[in-house]
């Protein structure tokens, strides 16, 4: 499906309980969602092989991007998710960049793959985030991050040189079986942490 075809699916007003079903495309070119507002998608299985611009969207409704192969630049810089996010099982092969973004519901990245590394430097997360089993295969930088659901890192691979500088756990911090680099995560790189952690 091209990209402007899919900008026509996605020009419908948000309604609560309906969502646009693109589960499984494959992108004919570069997606541009900057700016936008996006009612509720679900591209579970799409591919996106020139990536997406999301810098700026918001999303109105549920954002399902499970298992999307993103194989170009495809930032959500200042993006604003209303909802849930999920990207479980996604693979970015260029650098991600989440930095700044909103999570008003859970944000979930399990089993995702970041190939070259991820920026999520000052988001913020109302919800719970959910990294168990991703893997970043390059340095990612959470400074600033502010995370007041918690976040779980179970069997998380962070690659030596990650950023945790500032960051802020107000829930629950569960990094059992997480490793930075050969070596087990350890609590104190964490700046602040208010609630319980399990290592």
């Amino acid at each position: 499906m091209r990209a402007a075809e899919i900008l026509e699916r996605l020009s419908v007003a948000w309604k609560h309980g309906e969502h646009v079903d693109l589960a499984g495309v494959t992108c004919e070119g570069r997606l541009d969602l900057s700016g936008r507002e996006i009612p509720g998608v679900d591209f579970s299985g799409a591919t996106f092989p020139e990536g997406i611009d999301a810098t700026g969207t918001r999303f109105l409704g549920l954002a399902w991007f499970r298992g999307v192969a993103f194989e170009g630049p495809s930032p959500f810089a200042r993006a604003q998710f209303l909802t849930d996010a999920r990207f479980e099982d996604a693979s970015f092969d260029a650098p991600a960049d989440f930095s700044k973004v909103e999570f008003r519901g859970i944000a979930r990245f399990d089993h995702a793959r970041f190939a070259q590394g991820a920026s999520f430097a000052g988001t913020v997360s109302y919800g719970n985030v959910s990294l168990a089993h991703a893997d970043f295969g390059a340095p990612a930088d959470f400074r600033g991050a502010e995370y007041l659901g918690g976040i779980w890192c179970d069997s998380t691979a962070f690659a030596e040189g990650t950023d945790f500088s500032d960051i802020q756990v107000h829930g629950r911090l569960w990094i059992r079986r997480a490793r930075l680099g050969t070596a087990p995560l350890a609590a104190d790189r964490f700046t602040l942490s208010f609630g319980y952690t399990y290592a």
